[in-house]
């Protein structure tokens, strides 16, 4: 009887090995914490947000308006449920990309304005914050970097034979991956003119002759 119960074990694990089972389980756990890392660094980055906005709140002149625009697409950023589940959502999952892009954009444009403001560049701790934001940015980078290798091993894992069987067995769809909102824009060509009219030549000094 126990040699019975040995032998169907080890058949069930040879089938379910050879079926693509347990890659199902690996690459999902793989995906799983990919998004993790990524939700971590994003969430970096929505700390340091308040402490960035309360340095630049010191500048009186400050564009009021550039900052209402980093609040509100922090808080609207950070109002999305993040759960393990939105990965498997594509509607929820974009809806999430959208909402960080906005404060990237929000945050870059606050960049830019700052550049115009010397009192505020030379603050040390707007100095460290931005330093700060950097890094996180570029971490974000490679967390989802990551995260897409991950889901696209997973997802060749369900559109690839025989494993696909396994996939529409027990269930197992592919994931939606990292993307951008611009992506035709952005695909375009850039276009360059080296039409621009020449300089006018400098009017005559007076007393030239000429």
């Amino acid at each position: 009887m126990r040699t019975l119960f040995f032998a169907l074990t080890l058949a069930m694990t040879l089938t379910l090995s050879g079926c693509g089972y347990n890659t199902f389980q690996s690459g999902d756990e793989q995906v799983k914490a990919s998004w993790s890392e990524v939700l971590n660094q994003y969430q970096r980055r929505a700390d340091l947000v308040p402490n960035l906005v309360s340095v630049v709140k010191a500048e009186a002149k400050f564009e009021q308006d550039t900052l209402t625009q980093v609040i509100e697409a922090r808080s609207k950023a950070t109002s999305i449920q993040a759960t393990p589940e939105l990965i498997n959502n594509p509607a929820a999952f974009q809806q999430f990309q959208q909402a960080q892009g906005q404060l990237t954009g929000a945050l870059s444009r606050l960049m830019v304005v700052s550049e115009s403001y010397p009192t505020l560049k030379a603050n040390q701790a707007f100095r460290d914050l931005q330093a700060q934001l950097e890094g996180t940015e570029n971490r974000i980078t490679v967390a989802r970097n990551r995260y897409i290798k991950s889901v696209q091993e997973y997802n060749v894992t369900v559109r690839s034979f025989p494993s696909n069987l396994t996939a529409m067995v027990m269930g197992y769809t592919a994931k939606p991956n990292f993307t951008v909102d611009n992506e035709k824009e952005i695909s375009k060509p850039p276009a360059v003119n080296f039409d621009a009219a020449p300089a006018k030549p400098a009017a005559n000094p007076p007393g030239d002759g000429k």
